[in-house]
């Protein structure tokens, strides 16, 4: 099997003249993370020596160091340092979703003409870390071709309804906005066409900037006149989870600065919080805990795939069935912040599960 990654390429320079690609990133990431040079190198997987002197040749390009020595503490980034690295986490975090759904295309039209096409399976949900997980463990462990696109929950089953996708990720809130969640997806769910996949469980809440110096407690606060939020996208399902929040709680949209302000994945707005450009936003544990931000857990969630009965029967849905249930997802489930999987792999009739929430 053919298998793709595309990613974005820095290219910098003076306008008009030759750009030269900025090829330092995963030398800072190890400097940041260990302090150490001789860990950053061999991490990067190159020399000590070349580590310097790509040190030294973008000091000395950006005017600027990088990197700076504390005796006895060993090496830190500057700020121009970690204004790069920042940059660069916040470029992946914007463009993942992306990239990533242009490589599963040309990844599934390339080995469509090697291999069986009955071995592939679409599958539209939103942008998670489960579902990453779920998909390199399909590519690293089967011989299904898994063509995942990145899409929020009600496009995603928007798409089961034309026919664009075998399987449909969503999720939907525990407790007191289940009902309200469930009848909003009423018609891809009350039917005796759908069954329902259990997939994770996952903890939702306010992504804050780290120390929470602006002291934000809950939903409440996000009114507060230096409050920067960031929000989802239209149409995702933790955009539909913070909209059912604020009229729980009785709040105004346009009460929230930024709240027409949009990123694609729960990364992208961990990250914007991260770089300062934003103080909150909605979204899982793990984001907050990816950049190191401080997190206020408002929401658990059921995260489930939908798929028609029919496409249960084929062979492939077998094997992803068999995966989901097995002890390999379950341990790279559980080792994500805040997620779990207590009954992935479980099927049960969408109308079964409709008609138990909304009693």
């Amino acid at each position: 099997m053919i298998s793709i990654d595309l990613k974005a390429q820095w290219l910098i320079g003076a306008f008009g003249k030759p750009q030269r690609e900025i090829n330092i990133f995963a030398l800072l990431h190890g400097i940041a993370a260990s302090g150490k040079l001789t860990q950053a190198a061999r991490d990067a997987d190159i020399s000590y020596r070349h580590a310097w002197q790509l040190l030294d040749q973008w000091g000395e390009y950006f005017d600027s160091p990088l990197v700076e020595k504390r005796q006895g503490h060993g090496i830190t980034l500057t700020p121009l340092g970690e204004a790069l690295l920042w940059a660069e986490k916040r470029v992946n975090a914007r463009l993942t979703a992306q990239l990533s759904n242009l490589a599963s295309e040309m990844q599934v039209e390339l080995n469509r003409a090697i291999h069986d096409t009955k071995q592939i399976v679409r599958l539209h949900a939103s942008h998670g870390y489960a579902v990453a997980e779920f998909r390199d463990l399909v590519h690293n462990s089967t011989n299904i071709q898994l063509d995942l696109q990145y899409r929020g929950s009600v496009d995603a089953l928007n798409g089961l309804t034309r026919g664009d996708c075998d399987i449909a990720g969503f999720h939907i809130p525990e407790g007191a906005l289940e009902k309200e969640a469930l009848l909003r997806y009423e018609k891809w769910m009350n039917t005796d066409e759908h069954r329902l996949i259990h997939f994770v469980r996952r903890t939702q809440g306010l992504i804050l900037a780290k120390g929470n110096p602006l002291q934000i407690t809950g939903i409440g606060d996000l009114v507060k006149t230096d409050v920067r939020f960031v929000n989802r996208e239209a149409n995702s399902g933790t955009r539909l989870l913070f909209d059912m929040m604020l009229h729980q709680a009785d709040i105004v949209s346009a009460a929230i600065h930024g709240y027409r302000r949009e990123e694609l994945t729960h990364n992208a707005v961990g990250a914007l919080i991260a770089s300062g450009m934003a103080d909150a936003g909605l979204g899982v544990e793990a984001a907050a805990r990816e950049f190191g931000l401080d997190f206020i857990p408002l929401a658990a969630e059921q995260y489930y795939l939908i798929c028609h009965k029919d496409t249960l029967q084929r062979p492939a849905m077998q094997s992803l069935l068999q995966l989901l249930s097995g002890d390999a997802f379950k341990r790279a489930i559980i080792a994500i912040p805040g997620y779990s999987a207590p009954r992935s792999g479980e099927v049960e009739e969408s109308r079964t599960v409709y008609l138990r929430g909304i009693s």
